[in-house]
Order: C-alpha cells, then sequence, then structure tokens
C-alpha cells in the first residue's frame, strides 16, 4: 500500500491504509491517511470516529469538509441544511471521544428529533446511555433498533450485556439465538456467548470472550468483559490487563470502574485512587468519575468521609445517579447510622421506582431485624422486575431467616442436583 504514490490512491485505498496504520500504532500515519479520506468524501463514518478518536476538533473537521468537492448536485440550501446536521453528528462524536457522554448524548436526541428512527444514531445513543449506566434507557433503544432492522448486529454485545445484568435470560436467549443465525463468526456474538454463559459456566463465558479477541483484537467490549470474567473467577491480576488492553485501544468509564475494583481486589490502593483520579480528570463533571473515587476511599474506616463527600458530591452533580445513592446509604450502614440509610432511600424511592433501591432497602431492614419490611421491599424489586437475581436470593435468605433457619448453612445436595438439572435445560434451550 506504500508503494502507491499518495496522490494515486482512491478513498477505499486511504481507508484500509489508515486502519492498518492504526493498528500498528502509527497514529499520526493513521490520521494523515483519514484526513484524506474526508477531503475525498466527508461522508466516511469510519473516518470521522478514528479522528475523533485521535482528538481532531470538531473546527479542525469543519476545515478539511471545506476541501471536500460538492458532488451532490443539489441546490445550496439543501446542501448548508445536510452540512449543519451533518457537523452536529461529528460534533457528537468529538464530545463522546472527548468524555463529554452528556454533551454527545444530547447532540444525538437533537439528531434523533431530525431524523427519527434513523438506525445508526439509535445505536450511537444507546450506546453512549449504556457507557453511563442509563440501561433501561439503553435497552429501548437496542430494542428500537432491532424493530427497525432485525438483522443489526453493531452494538449488539453491548444489548446481551444489558440484559445479563437485567437477569432477562429470555430476551438474551432469543438474541443469542438470532445472532448466531445473522452470523455466528462476528466479536459481538461471540460476546453475546458470553454475557450467556456466564451465569452457569464462567469459565466456558470466558472462552468466548476470549474468541471474541481472536477473531477481533481491537474489539473493546470483548477487553471489558474478559476483565469482569476474571474479577468473578477471583483472578485481579489478569483483569488489570484486560481493562489497560481496553484503555489502550479507547478508555472510557466502563475500563477506569474495572481497573479499579481490580486494584481494590489486589489491595493495591494508591493504583485504584490513581486511576479513579485519572477518571475524574478525563471526565470533567462526571458524576460517574466522582463516585468512582468516593469508592477507593470507602474501603478504609479512615476514609469515609472523604467517601461521603464524594458521593454527595456525584449526587449534587447528578440528582439522578442512583448509584452513588446506594453508595452513600452502604456507606451509613457501615458507620451504623442505618436510619439516614432508610430515610435517603426512601427519598429516592418517592422519586424513583427502582428495583435496586428496594432490594438496598430490604437489606438495611433484614439487618436490624426488621424483617416484615425487608419482605414488603424485596417483593417490591420483584414486581418492578421479575428477572432480578439479587432479589430472589435476598427474598430466599429472608425467608429461611423467618423460618429461624441459618440463611448460611449448606444446601442439600439434592437441591443442588436440581440447580445441575436446570442448567441442562438452559443448554437444550440455547441449542
Amino acid at each position: 500500500m506504500e508503494g502507491i504514490p499518495s496522490k494515486m490512491r482512491n478513498l477505499k485505498m486511504n481507508l484500509m491504509l489508515g486502519k492498518l496504520y492504526r493498528i500498528s500504532r502509527n497514529n499520526r500515519a493513521a490520521a494523515i491517511c483519514y484526513k484524506e479520506c474526508l477531503r475525498q468524501c466527508p461522508y466516511v463514518f469510519e473516518a470521522i470516529a478514528a479522528l475523533a478518536e485521535m482528538g481532531l476538533s470538531s473546527k479542525e473537521f469543519s476545515l478539511l469538509f471545506a476541501q471536500a468537492p460538492n458532488r451532490g448536485g443539489k441546490p445550496p440550501g439543501d446542501f448548508l441544511d445536510a452540512q449543519r446536521w451533518w457537523n452536529r453528528y461529528v460534533e457528537a462524536q468529538c464530545c463522546i471521544a472527548s468524555h463529554d457522554y452528556k454533551g454527545g448524548l444530547d447532540i444525538y436526541l437533537e439528531l434523533m428529533q431530525r431524523f427519527p428512527n434513523n438506525v445508526h444514531i439509535l445505536l450511537e445513543i444507546a450506546k453512549v446511555e449504556t457507557i453511563i449506566g442509563k440501561n433501561e434507557e439503553a435497552i429501548m433503544n437496542f430494542e428500537k433498533a432491532r424493530l427497525i432492522d432485525p438483522n443489526i448486529m453493531t452494538y449488539m454485545d453491548e444489548y446481551a450485556i444489558l440484559l445479563k445484568l437485567k437477569s432477562d435470560y429470555t430476551k438474551l436467549n432469543k438474541l443469542v439465538h438470532d445472532m448466531l443465525h445473522i452470523d455466528p463468526a462476528r466479536p459481538e456474538t461471540c460476546i453475546a456467548l458470553a454475557a450467556f454463559w456466564e451465569r452457569k459456566d464462567e469459565r466456558k463465558a470466558l472462552t468466548y470472550a476470549e474468541k471474541s479477541l481472536r477473531v477481533d483484537d481491537r474489539h473493546i467490549t470483548g477487553y471489558i468483559m474478559k476483565g469482569n470474567l476474571h474479577l468473578s473467577l477471583n483472578r485481579p491480576d489478569l483483569a488489570v490487563t484486560d481493562f489497560r488492553g481496553a484503555q489502550e485501544l479507547r478508555a472510557d468509564l466502563r475500563s477506569y470502574q474495572g481497573l479499579v475494583r481490580a486494584y481494590l481486589a489486589l489491595s493495591k490502593c494508591k493504583d485504584a485512587l490513581f486511576t479513579a483520579r485519572e477518571a475524574m480528570k478525563v471526565m470533567h463533571q462526571s458524576a460517574k468519575a466522582l463516585k468512582l473515587v468516593g469508592d477507593v476511599h470507602a474501603i478504609s474506616s479512615s476514609g469515609r468521609e472523604k467517601a461521603r463527600k464524594f458521593y454527595e458530591s456525584a449526587i449534587r452533580l447528578e440528582p439522578g445517579f442512583l448509584g452513588a445513592a446506594l453508595a452513600l446509604a452502604d456507606l451509613h450502614v457501615a458507620e451504623g447510622r442505618n436510619k439516614e440509610a432508610v430515610l435517603l432511600l426512601e427519598r429516592y424511592l418517592r422519586q424513583w421506582a427502582d428495583d435496586s433501591l428496594h432490594i438496598k432497602l430490604a437489606q438495611v431492614f433484614a439487618a436490624t431485624s426488621l424483617l416484615s419490611d425487608a419482605l414488603s421491599h424485596y417483593q417490591s424489586a420483584l414486581r418492578i422486575n421479575p428477572h432480578n437475581e439479587a432479589a430472589k436470593k435476598g427474598l430466599e435468605r429472608l425467608e429461611k431467616q423467618m423460618k429461624g433457619v441459618d440463611p448460611d448453612a449448606p444446601e442439600d445436595e439434592d437441591e443442588n442436583e436440581a440447580d445441575d438439572v436446570d442448567g441442562d435445560q438452559d443448554d437444550a434451550e440455547l441449542l
């Protein structure tokens, strides 16, 4: 490819060469090729995404677009209108690349008003919502995209992970089945399979996550899934490598969160704090990054006061951030302030009917022997989300407590055999 003179390269050649340079970590040469792509045609999605991730500003993009010929033959008014919306799309890409997720999401929502039912924009909105923890909204938008195009594969691994987090295994099973029929060789399919198997066989799930990276070693979701599985398998040392791999390609909130969890599991509190602070610097005005710093401080009793301040700052910045509210409630409980924890959670419940809030309240009530109140909240959580595994396990534990049975006593072998039968049934369903 390098043997072809630059003036003789067409759009496809420049795009391929840019991709090859980027894979070989020669970002400077890659940027030159991608810029040439946009001079030839300003509507190359891959080039725009790559240059945004390399730090190109929206103003620099505008200068490149000005050098591109107008081959559409459109009237000036139509061309200017199209160009204005295209510039807004580029601004959104730049926002996301610089971790301004709120700014990027706002622009995408604006574009969605202008171009309703556009699958690409729907998927981009859902991806950003996934990163910032708006899981229900993301699930809804992924489902909308699948209704418009049932064969879509882009970001479907992200959708699979969200369904797994929600414990909606019926929809996850259907999604995996569809993806296997559409294209079993895609890395997204491997990640969806990893999400499916994680509940029953984490090691099998790990083999699928590894397979996704053999298919495409630049698939960021593969590194994040692999890192989370290594954490579940008590291998935080390997998880650090996985999350670092994701960050080398493109750092986002989830890779920072994974790194912090891995370092804390390794008792490397200084590394965890450095990583959390780095996330806070990179993601300005991010409640999630503030909460991450609070999580590190909350590990030690001497750091709880600092943790409280970070959690409260996160809540002030984003009042609807339930993760910070739940963490602050945990902090209250750890310091024996159960009443404050209950008041905080009940205040949030008046505004947000969320299953995680009910579960946390149930746990606090169960810890203070208010078992009937705990029962009520576990039942409320299951009414909101019948698939919630934490609520099911909590309710099962609570029922044992109410019967005077030790909830930590080992289960009978017959029950374990029944679990194995359930696992076999799941295998048959997928096949």
